[in-house]
């Protein structure tokens, strides 16, 4: 196995970190706090006498005082244990609780104690292309950067089983919707608003069930941590903006397994779709490990102007564009021209598939291989190339 170094740092204190299933939060954890005492809720056994008897965890946390790390793992399963970490917290000083989570959901929609503030929140996301030793962009493109793919004998076969992992150990094993066939086929029909203005009509539509019904997936979809939104930038708008929000499957590779391919799809197009996401991606792990409080938006006037991405921060101003071609050419710098005639302070840059840095209509256009590469938290976005 390929030894990779995160970009994430744990705080002093107790944290919870949260990620999806397979992004490595329980490998990472167990060499960063090889001291550590560790309660995988994922064993069948730790869940049931941790669901039974919640006070059961004080007891073993009081019985290993020399142990200054506690890791409590998947805690969403048993949300009855935040009240007594909570306790522990207080009555412990000196004591640090990391605890981890694939899904949000209980602990944002049951009312779960969530320590007060005393656990600040940490995320972790896919592999960053800077994290690993050798980097293809060819093959994160087609299988993504989820470490428990990227790390298999065989990534193709992980990939095309992950989204079933989580319809059978989330979905359906919490009960979660009435009917795991709808939402498989859900998830198929929200792989082609990947990368695009999020229209729940629509979705509702092609998905042939209720817009109440599909807000609900939605909801779950990101509860699970297995899409995000991006919202709009407005801030100190000259133009009118669009409302809506753009959806994003968290990785690249997971949404190439659930977007059908067939004679009427053209290849470049999922392709494009899964290039700008990865770019998301990136930016998003980008701006959560580097921990200078940046939003990651996008830009679209009602006329139809559009940046892909805007990063804004008390560090830096930069409008990212994406482009799936090896050849710039000047109106592919259009959106983020006029966005810089709106916000001079913002540095526009372009991402693309050809190998030459270059500079097009005062636009300063780089490798999306030698981007990705160059992005590491603590620097900006536009010291990259």
């Amino acid at each position: 196995m390929v030894t990779v170094s995160r970009f994430l740092n744990l705080p002093v204190g107790s944290c919870f970190l949260f990620g999806p299933r397979g992004t490595g939060k329980t490998t990472w954890l167990s060499e960063s706090l090889p001291g550590a005492m560790t309660v995988n809720l994922l064993r069948p056994e730790v869940h049931r006498e941790m669901s039974a008897r919640p006070e059961r965890l004080r007891e073993l946390v009081l019985a290993q005082a020399d142990r200054v790390d506690v890791v409590l793992d998947e805690v969403q399963r048993v949300p009855a244990l935040l009240p007594v970490v909570h306790d522990l917290i207080e009555s412990g000083p000196g004591r640090r609780f990391v605890l981890t989570g694939s899904s949000a959901r209980k602990l944002r929609r049951g009312g779960a104690d969530l320590l007060g503030g005393r656990a600040v929140l940490r995320t972790m996301h896919p592999f960053m292309a800077a994290e690993l030793p050798s980097f293809s962009l060819e093959r994160s493109l087609v299988q993504g950067l989820v470490p428990l793919v990227v790390m298999a004998a065989d990534p193709a076969d992980v990939l095309r089983a992950y989204a079933s992992l989580y319809l059978e150990q989330e979905v359906q094993a919490e009960g979660l919707v009435r009917n795991v066939g709808d939402f498989a086929r859900f998830l198929e029909v929200v792989s082609f608003s990947h990368g695009a203005l999020l229209n729940v009509s629509n979705l509702a539509r092609d998905t042939q069930a209720s817009r109440k019904t599909v807000e609900g997936y939605l909801g779950i979809l990101e509860d699970l941590l297995l899409a995000w939104r991006l919202p709009v930038f407005a801030r100190r708008a000259k133009r009118a903006t669009v409302a809506h929000s753009k959806l994003y499957l968290f990785d690249a590779g997971v949404f190439r397994s659930l977007r059908p391919a067939g004679p009427l799809d053209r290849p470049q197009e999922i392709e494009g779709a899964a290039l700008e996401g990865l770019v998301a991606q990136h930016l998003r792990a980008w701006a959560a490990y580097g921990g200078a409080d940046f939003e990651v938006a996008y830009w679209r006037t009602r006329s139809g102007v559009e940046v892909d991405f805007v990063v804004y921060g008390p560090k830096g101003f930069w409008a990212v564009e994406v482009k799936n071609a090896s050849i710039v050419r000047r109106e592919d710098v259009r959106g983020l021209r006029a966005l810089r005639d709106d916000y001079p302070e913002c540095e526009p840059l372009l991402v693309y598939r050809g190998a030459e840095r270059l500079v097009v209509n005062g636009v300063r256009c780089v490798p999306a291989h030698e981007f990705l590469v160059g992005l590491r938290p603590g620097h900006g976005v536009g010291d990259v190339g």
